[in-house]
Parts: structure tokens; C-alpha cells; sequence
């Protein structure tokens, strides 16, 4: 549905050439929730935005349900534009205008008349659960309701593309979760194809398919979000995914340590066996987990935990070989026997 080839988008500062996008090639396919990752001046909301043209490309081709769209302008710009809908990171709601009112807008500009368009307003507030604040202006809500009510407008003209620049930025993790469900929700109601630019990779684990990582202009890694997450290849994702799963213990832990202390590291159907549990049985020993987590992604399990290991040294050895073999690693952090 959305191909990028070979895209690059140059902006001149200082009489300088600056390369905000790179030589990007890559394609989002129709009704997935594709997320693209990276950090601060990676180029992602610059790629996003020549979507639906709000960024000029400077040199390569978006093409869009098949068309080759960069040379768009009047009639077939305004239509490109219909159909995909955008929110950001600070909602830019006009703060003049009731919540009935700043969805309307785009319905009467896109020609609807009035009984449409209070038709199409009431449906989409129903759909966003804002049902209640029809007349509310924006000053009076929250964070993630405005970030609702511009849910809501993206898609006032039934929308098949929503672009979501760092849509929940602003927000805490409670209307974070809530705002990603929601976008879930769409995404399986009425198959619409959602792409969103993020610097959160937890927001990429909870509600996107497929992923692309960014960095300095450059695409550095494309694939399966469960994938990228268990087995970058890249250095820079390896970097960026390591902040998701960085544990600190207390100095006071390790200064009273006895006994080797291991992180492991499950993935898949493993994840899920009691493999500690049968470890301390067969070799006689004990262990104590210090820190860790088990989450699913995609809906496959992936599992991190750091485990203090207690029993006669040569029990100890046996069971540490028989964990290396049965999870995806085993790191040993403390070796003292």
C-alpha cells in the first residue's frame, strides 16, 4: 500500500546540505500497524510526512495504493490528503472550536453537508468514546481525550492511512495504553493501514506488526517486531533495544552475593517451561530470582531474569550447563562458587 524507493530528503542550513532522509527504501503493507523507530533526528517524522506530501522528496518515489504520488499538487493532492488521516504529538486542536466543532471542520471542507457532517461527527465520537463531550471545548479535557477527539478527526473523511507522529509523547502510560488500544481497535475494526513514528520502543512492542529502526537519516533494520526485539543484527538497534531491558540491581545485593548470579534470556515456547524449577530438582540446588520480567510481543513470550544460583560447586556447574542449553543465552554476571 506504501512503498518508499530510494528516498532522500535534503535540507540546506548554513549553506550547508543536510541529509534529514537517506536513500530509504521499504514497503508498509495494506491494513498493518507498522511502526518506525529511532532517536532524536533519526529522520522518521521527516519520511512520515512525505506520505501525504507534507515534506517534498528531494530525490526517490512514494508511491501510494500503487501511484507514484510526488508530484501531486491540486485536485490529486487534495484527494491523497482525504484519505489519510494524521495525528501528533500535541493533538493541534483549534482551541476556539468545540469537540463537534473541530471534527466538522474537515467534513465541510471536504463538501459534506450539514446533516452529514452531524451524522459523521456523531458516529465518530461513539467509536472514540467521546460521545459526552460533543460540546466540550478543548481546554476542558484531557490529554488523551484531545488526543481522541484528533483520532477522531483524521478519520472524519473515512480514512484508509492514519499517520500517528509520536501520538502519545504527551501522555502518561495509563492514556498511553488506552490510546494504543484504541488504534488497535480501529486497525482490526476497519483494516486501516496505521504507521507510527516513535522514540518508544515499548509503544513499537505493544501495538505494531512489523518495524523499521532509523538512525542519522538511514534505515538500519527492517522485520517482525518479535524479531528485531529477540535478534537485531543491526549495532545501533542492538544499542536501542538494550534501554528496554536494562535491569539495575542495588550495590548492597551484589556486595552480599554468594554464589554465581546468571541472566537469562527466554524466548518462545521455552519461556513458558518451569526450566528453573526442574534445574534446582535434578541437581540439588536452590536459586533466587533478583530481577527480571517475562512479556509477550506479538503475542510470543520473551523473558529476561537474573538469578542468584545456591548449592555445592559441582551441582552448580552441572546446572548452569544444563540452563545454557535450554534458553536462548545464559550470561554469568557473578562467578564466585
Amino acid at each position: 500500500m506504501i512503498e518508499f524507493k530510494n528516498v532522500s530528503v535534503n535540507f540546506k542550513i548554513d549553506k550547508k546540505t543536510f541529509d534529514a532522509v537517506n536513500n530509504v527504501s521499504f514497503k508498509i503493507n495494506e491494513g498493518e500497524i507498522f511502526g518506525i523507530a529511532g532517536s532524536s533526528g533519526a529522520g522518521k517524522s521527516t519520511l512520515l510526512r512525505t506520505i501525504n506530501l507534507l515534506q517534498e522528496v528531494t530525490t526517490g518515489a512514494v508511491f501510494v495504493n500503487g501511484n507514484n504520488i510526488i508530484n501531486y499538487k491540486g485536485r490529486q493532492l487534495r484527494a491523497l490528503r482525504r484519505n489519510i488521516g494524521m495525528i501528533f504529538q500535541h493533538f493541534n486542536l483549534a482551541g476556539n472550536l468545540t469537540v463537534y466543532q473541530n471534527i466538522a471542520f474537515v467534513l465541510r471542507a471536504a463538501g459534506k453537508t450539514k446533516a452529514e457532517t452531524d451524522k459523521r461527527v456523531k458516529e465518530l465520537l461513539n467509536i472514540v468514546n467521546l460521545t459526552e463531550k460533543i460540546n466540550v471545548f478543548p481546554v476542558k479535557l484531557s490529554g488523551g481525550e484531545k488526543q481522541r477527539v484528533a483520532i477522531a478527526r483524521a478519520l472524519a473523511n473515512d480514512a484508509k492511512i492514519l499517520l500517528c507522529d509520536e501520538p502519545t509523547s504527551a501522555l502518561d502510560l495509563e492514556t498511553t495504553s488506552s490510546i494504543l488500544n484504541l488504534l488497535k481497535e480501529l486497525n482490526q475494526k476497519f483494516g486501516i493501514t496505521i504507521v507510527i513514528i516513535t522514540h518508544e520502543l515499548d509503544v513499537i512492542k505493544n501495538v505494531c506488526s512489523r518495524c523499521a529502526i532509523m538512525n542519522k537519516g538511514s534505515l538500519v533494520e527492517i522485520g517482525n517486531v518479535y524479531d528485531i526485539f529477540t535478534r537485531p543484527k543491526n549495532d545501533f538497534t542492538r544499542q536501542l533495544i538494550s534501554h528496554t531491558f536494562k535491569f539495575n540491581l542495588p550495590d548492597r545485593v551484589l556486595e552480599n552475593m554468594k554464589g554465581p548470579m546468571i541472566k537469562l534470556i527466554f524466548q518462545g515456547d521455552k519461556a513458558n517451561d518451569p526450566i528453573l524449577s526442574y534445574a534446582a530438582s535434578t541437581y540439588q540446588i536452590e536459586f533466587n530470582i533478583l530481577h527480571g520480567k517475562i512479556e509477550y510481543i506479538n503475542n510470543l513470550p520473551l523473558g529476561i531474569i537474573y538469578v542468584q544460583l545456591i548449592g555445592e560447586q559441582e551441582n552448580l556447574k552441572l546446572a548452569i550447563d544444563y540452563l545454557e542449553k535450554n534458553t536462548e543465552s545464559l550470561e554469568v554476571l557473578h562467578s564466585e562458587f
